[in-house]
């Protein structure tokens, strides 16, 4: 790879990519009361039960623009660097990315860095990491890269659906009365990556089933022809289940590829058990 990518950790990234591109990843930090992680020391399932024995979710915390200054430090000085951030509408993670950039770029000042805000997060940075690689194969340079992959941002649709709300009523962002009517009456939430992005309510389902089909309905609204296109999904501590979905959407959408992943502690966090995110190009 004559570009190095990097991203942080509000990124999902299969296994096979992260090594296949040589992504470096600059880790958050997740704080409970008695101890603190980086997100790439702790995986989903310690997660979930750590927030279920402590009965609290942790705070979440970006790395500083000193973390992300000593990882531009390590990488190739001759090599452009390609940094995909976590949205800033979520994290303050890409201003301290820029940040980080302008320190190194003080002390060597011909290094060719680009810090991009995604807009998005979890599988959806995977899908820009993915079609990065895919371009660097086609030979694009640097800037031809930086411009493309600018107007893929804006391109990217990034729904999710949660399976529970358990975790919104621990962190206090969901009144605890209405998380209980919530689970009496079987709702889910559908939510979706806005054009700032945020994360907004989009609908509320009854029912699982109903809240996937959903999920689908809303991919044809955003795009039509998927025949040359890759989704992107990832999911809460269930594979299973997130096969059936990803095979239910293919039946009515046929993309040429899949990219398919867990969701690291910070998206887990915050979606609990059993969430599905999904990530596409729209027409």
């Amino acid at each position: 790879m004559n570009i190095q990518l990097m991203t942080d950790g509000g990124a999902d990234i299969p296994n096979w990519l992260k090594e296949s591109l040589h992504i470096k990843i600059v880790p958050l930090y997740l704080h409970f009361s008695d101890e603190q992680y980086n997100s790439d020391q702790v995986e989903s399932q310690k997660l979930f039960k750590k927030i279920k024995d402590l009965k609290e979710l942790p705070r979440s915390s970006s790395p500083s623009p000193n973390d992300f200054y000593q990882y531009y430090k390590e990488m190739d000085p001759n090599k452009p660097i390609l940094m995909l951030s976590i949205s800033g509408g979520l994290s303050s993670s890409y201003e301290n990315a820029v940040a980080g950039k302008n320190m190194i770029l003080e002390e060597e000042p011909n290094r060719q860095i680009e810090v991009i805000n995604t807009k998005t997060a979890s599988c959806g940075i995977a899908l820009l990491l993915h079609e990065s690689g895919r371009k660097i194969g086609e030979g694009l340079t640097f800037d031809e890269l930086v411009e493309h992959i600018h107007g893929r941002v804006q391109q990217t649709a990034t729904l999710f659906v949660l399976k529970t709300l358990e975790n919104l009523v621990i962190g206090g962002r969901l009144d605890k009365v209405k998380g209980t009517i919530a689970k009496t009456l079987n709702i889910r939430l559908l939510m979706r990556g806005s054009e700032e992005g945020t994360i907004e309510v989009s609908e509320k389902v009854r029912g699982d089933k109903k809240s996937i089909q959903r999920l689908i309905e809303q991919i044809g609204e955003q795009a039509k022809n998927m025949e040359d296109k890759i989704i992107s999904m990832s999911h809460g501590d269930d594979e299973e289940r997130a096969k059936t979905i990803l095979s239910q959407i293919q039946e009515n959408f046929k993309f040429k590829d899949a990219l398919l992943m867990e969701t690291g502690p910070l998206i887990s966090t915050y979606g609990g058990e059993g969430a599905i995110v999904i990530s596409f190009f729209k027409d």
